[in-house]
């Protein structure tokens, strides 16, 4: 198996390549038959299907760049490692530098495939079931949401979107069932890198999707621009936090700092070893939830001489006490 970071425009497998590709492209066909102006593919309130086709494939090109961007700062700046994976322990039982066996690879790459189908029915579902989900452009003054209003929205939003995938996640490790034959998968991952990111079961991406991205947009709707800011600011943040690196590299960590108990991708990095002891921090955008509910823990906090280390991780330090720190077994 090989231990170097994926190709810039390649999925695990040619035929799962092949098909990211063809989904992306559908759309665009469609609208060459029918016509860029047809009643019949856009959604009045909306964005143009045009517009939210590119949205898709610029989503999925800023994920291979910074994919590769990530990963090549692992291999390139050991010393930024949350951990150095035990290489010998791998090549033994021949697993990858993440801990997965072969088998289990192969299984990752189905659930890849119905990861892409899933979605792309879920997101074109959403366009033309839900008019407005993806915000069209304003086009007079009383339709446009000034700079105060835009970053309340975010805030919230994305505030919204976290407690929904924080209870997401958390009933994935603690209800057995949902561990054992979905979430489980994903944590085949013992050292996890950014490539890892979106590998899951295809029900757990699915779920996230509707418990977090898709309830916040319904209940706090942002607009055209700040949608896009938003949706991409999350690929930067979901790479980082598995990316195995911790500190400077980790660019939409280090912008999110300012918000209340904010987490760095050495929290995450602990939580992906082991079973029941990884219950916890299960927090995306920040960690407040986390901090809130009583399942925050400080992680490899003092990987890398603490570069990283956040202020709630040196208050946790001063006083262990305060939440239960036990480490995994």
């Amino acid at each position: 198996m090989k231990d170097h970071f994926y190709l810039l425009l390649l999925r695990g497998s040619v035929t799962n390549t092949i098909l990211e590709h063809a989904l992306l492209v559908f759309p665009f066909v469609a609208l060459h038959i029918y016509g860029y102006d047809s009643d019949i593919l856009n959604v009045k309130g909306s964005m143009s299907l045009f517009q939210v086709s590119y949205f898709f494939c610029l989503s999925s090109f800023i994920r291979r760049i910074y994919n590769a961007y990530l990963e090549a700062a692992y291999f390139s700046f050991p010393k930024s490692r949350t951990q150095t994976p035990p290489m010998e322990d791998k090549r033994k039982y021949d697993k990858d530098i993440m801990g997965r066996t072969g088998e289990q690879l192969k299984i990752l790459d189905s659930h890849d495939r119905w990861t892409m189908i899933s979605q792309f029915l879920l997101n074109f579902a959403l366009y033309y079931c839900i008019p407005g989900f993806y915000p069209a452009v304003a086009n007079s003054p009383s339709e446009m949401q000034y700079i105060p209003e835009k970053f309340m929205r975010l805030i919230l939003n994305h505030y919204i979107m976290s407690f929904g995938m924080y209870w997401a996640h958390r009933s994935l490790h603690e209800i057995p069932l949902l561990w054992k034959h979905i979430h489980s998968i994903h944590h085949w991952a013992k050292h996890p890198l950014s490539r890892n990111t979106y590998e899951d079961h295809w029900f757990d991406n699915f779920f996230n999707a509707i418990a977090g991205h898709c309830y916040a947009q319904i209940l706090m709707p942002l607009d055209y621009g700040t949608f896009w800011f938003s949706r991409i600011f999350r690929i930067l943040e979901s790479l980082e936090k598995h990316s195995g690196v911790s500190g400077g590299f980790n660019i939409a960590h280090s912008l999110q700092q300012w918000l209340p108990y904010a987490q760095m991708p050495h929290h995450h990095d602990l939580h992906h070893e082991g079973y029941k002891s990884c219950n916890f921090t299960f927090a995306s955008i920040g960690g407040l939830w986390d901090c809130l509910f009583g399942t925050r823990k400080r992680g490899r906090y003092d990987a890398n001489h603490a570069a990283a280390a956040t202020r709630q991780d040196a208050m946790q330090v001063s006083n262990p006490d305060s939440i239960d720190e036990k480490m995994p077994d």
